[in-house]
């Protein structure tokens, strides 16, 4: 445990939007987040996991010459942590010194002090942080919530709860906590699925749908459990629910078998999350593998991959349904031209000072500069290793 003190920054002094500013200092931290209860999705059932007991978070804290501020982080569940934040530290001393503006170039200085371990991966999620605390810093200094700088199409987003459906939570369990995500405003549901046997899954299934009701949108999510066979006769099966997705039935990298799925069954097919660079999402959105495309802007490398992304999204009519992160991500979705999704996670709420606000089946978009986002007194306590580069102002 690493004993930190925490001084309150110097407000940021007015200066010309166009001066040169320089990047002066930032704080790398590492942080765990321990869960309330273990968490089993499908992979835990086959044994290809363990059940989830934590999240490894890796926060950037930036300051510049004139006194902006900027912060981010990035994320890993089970392995990966200490992985990022090792390489974040070795490549952390090349933005000093930079202009915080510079967020393209940046990005790609970054991937290429680190260019021998590639372009995507545990390298590029450490570069994450980096880029979403320049955005974060980009927008605050505009005086705008990130979504307004981006060009925000909406001021706010359809979301769905996930962390209440499980598949270790009891079925009953399930049923309450939607009834009680519904209560808190939030649109739709979204439940895990991918037992052994698929006949607990339609069980299971028909229990949300008779609770919630049929105007209440649901969503399920296979986590990669089905091969093809069993995918297409499930899939089939589910097609009287009316879903508005199933996610990830297939291996995240099975393509062609995503395809043959989409163009076979009425039920919308989304994935995404689990990739971890532009180039492998293209190669999805090349075979017409997904209906709705799910990506995650820490697993990709930060916001500005995730906007090249998300237009070439947009270019082929695709609907957007973003990965966890909802402090982050709610911008982005907001900023996409079609009707987007945000998926409601209270996993990191302990982490920050601010609360999402939802409404009629909506997340508001925060009128906050930047991301909207403070680190509570409890993330502060979680951190287990912290390094800084440069001087603070």
């Amino acid at each position: 445990m690493v004993t930190m003190t925490h001084t309150v920054p110097p407000a940021a002094q007015p200066a010309d939007a166009t001066a040169p500013d320089r990047i002066a200092w930032l704080r790398l931290s590492s942080v765990t987040l321990p869960l309330a209860t273990p968490i089993s999705d499908a992979k835990v059932l086959t044994g290809r996991q363990k059940p989830m007991t934590e999240v490894a978070l890796l926060f950037v804290e930036l300051a510049t010459e004139q006194g902006h501020e900027g912060i981010g982080f990035s994320y890993s569940k089970r392995a990966g942590g200490p992985g990022q934040f090792a390489h974040a530290r070795e490549i952390a001393d090349d933005l000093i010194g930079e202009d915080p503006s510079d967020i393209g170039r940046i990005w790609t200085k970054l991937v290429w002090a680190g260019a021998s371990v590639g372009r995507s991966g545990l390298a590029t999620q450490a570069i994450a942080a980096f880029d979403i605390a320049l955005w974060d810093l980009k927008a605050k200094r505009a005086g705008l919530p990130l979504a307004k700088l981006l060009g925000a199409h909406r001021d706010s987003v359809r979301c769905y709860n996930t962390s209440g459906g499980f598949l270790h939570t009891p079925t009953e369990q399930v049923l309450e906590n939607a009834t009680a995500s519904l209560d808190a405003g939030i649109g739709g549901i979204k439940i895990k699925v991918g037992h052994p046997d698929g006949k607990a899954d339609l069980a299971r299934l028909t229990a949300v749908r008779e609770h919630i009701g049929d105007d209440v949108p649901l969503m399920v999510d296979a986590n990669q459990q089905w091969d093809r066979r069993t995918a297409q006769r499930l899939g089939r099966a589910m097609e009287e629910f009316d879903l508005v997705w199933i996610e990830e039935p297939l291996d995240a990298y099975d393509a062609q078998g995503h395809a043959a799925l989409a163009a076979s069954l009425d039920t919308p097919i989304a994935t995404g999350e689990m990739l971890a660079s532009v180039a492998e999402h293209m190669e999805l959105i090349r075979h017409g593998a997904c209906d709705v495309v799910q990506p995650d802007a820490p697993r990709i490398g930060g916001i500005t991959p995730f906007l090249k992304l998300a237009a070439l999204a947009e270019h082929h009519h695709l609907p957007l349904a973003p990965h966890f992160a909802m402090e982050i991500h709610l911008h982005l979705a907001a900023a996409y031209p079609l009707e987007p999704w945000v998926e409601h996670f209270d996993w990191l709420e302990p982490l920050f000072n601010e609360r999402q606000e939802i409404r009629d089946g909506r997340m508001l978009l925060p009128t906050r500069p930047g991301l909207g986002f403070t680190l509570s007194d409890r993330a502060r306590a979680w951190t287990v290793a912290t390094h800084e580069s440069g001087t603070r102002p």
